[in-house]
């Protein structure tokens, strides 16, 4: 389990090392420092904190999922669908400047964890609260992108 784990792990903080090449810059620009963002953006600081706490969780639900599940080829299509999602969004939101595009890569986002939530809820029971975090974050991370597409 625990080389599952691992490698989950590589894989999720790779997926966030790409995102972060875009977000740096993206973060400190004008064009985003000019946006009019939601009253309940959090400070940058909780983002890394939220992602790493998240990723960690993931990458144990993942370890789980993957061995209790016998449909492997379907949960590893799902994860790469995840992870591309994932690395996405950053370059899209903060490189092309595209909050339209942004806000769909997002919600496909938002429904695959849900998906992984709610579908295999039956097959990992209480392991399931390891993705709760994610469930979580990406619903607030999804109103944050939705509310500058809005509001810009």
């Amino acid at each position: 389990m625990i080389k599952r784990i691992l490698l989950f792990l590589v894989l999720n903080f790779s997926a966030l090392a790409i995102g972060g090449l875009f977000t740096r810059s993206g973060v400190a620009s004008l064009w985003y420092q000019n946006l009019e963002k939601a009253p309940w953006t959090p400070p940058g600081w909780v983002f890394g904190a939220a992602w790493t706490f998240i990723m960690i969780c993931f990458a144990i639900y993942m370890a789980y999922l993957i061995v209790e599940n016998t449909n492997r080829k379907k949960i590893i299509s799902l994860f790469a669908f995840q992870w591309i999602l994932n690395a996405l969004w950053n370059p899209v939101f903060f490189y092309f400047h595209a909050m339209l595009a942004g806000l769909i890569v997002i919600t496909l986002l938002t429904l695959l964890i849900t998906y992984f939530l709610f579908h295999y809820n039956k097959e990992l029971r209480l392991k399931s609260v390891f993705i709760l975090p994610y469930f979580i974050w990406i619903l607030i991370a999804t109103s944050l992108n939705a509310y500058i597409l809005i509001m810009n």
